[in-house]
């Protein structure tokens, strides 16, 4: 089956696993955001690596040890999110990059391009506080 629009897992991983650490009152560990989000631990910890890297959590090793916010949750878009596993948003006018269209007018029109910016617009309004 195609699919228009797909979330890489670790996409899905950081964005769910972020409200999870947002809702929790307590610590929250690599194995509770895996099994919550049905992933595998190990890329839930490459995932979870990344985001402390980034700065948005921190994490205290330990048999009592998992991952708290490092700002407040209202203060963290998922765009950002986003943007820290994937890399920035571009958006392109053509969606194969080309510079020059051997047609007079795109196929695809601007579909893409709106589409584009349309996720951007929702990542970017979007706050972890909004999940809670």
């Amino acid at each position: 089956m195609s699919k228009i629009v797909t979330l890489s897992e670790a996409a899905s991983i950081a964005l769910h696993g972020m409200i999870l650490v947002a809702k929790s009152d307590k610590l929250i560990n690599v194995v509770q955001i895996a099994e919550a989000t049905d992933s595998s631990k190990h890329h839930v910890a490459k995932v979870f690596q990344r985001l402390v890297k980034e700065s948005f959590i921190e994490s205290q090793r330990g048999p009592s040890g998992g991952f708290s916010l490092k700002k407040k949750p209202e203060e963290i878009s998922l765009l950002e999110i986003y943007e820290a596993i994937e890399g920035k948003i571009v958006v392109n006018e053509c969606p194969l990059d080309k510079q020059i269209c051997p047609f007079n007018k795109c196929i695809l029109n601007s579909v893409t391009k709106d589409m584009t910016i349309q996720y951007r617009n929702y990542l970017e309004s979007q706050t972890l506080d909004m999940y809670l």
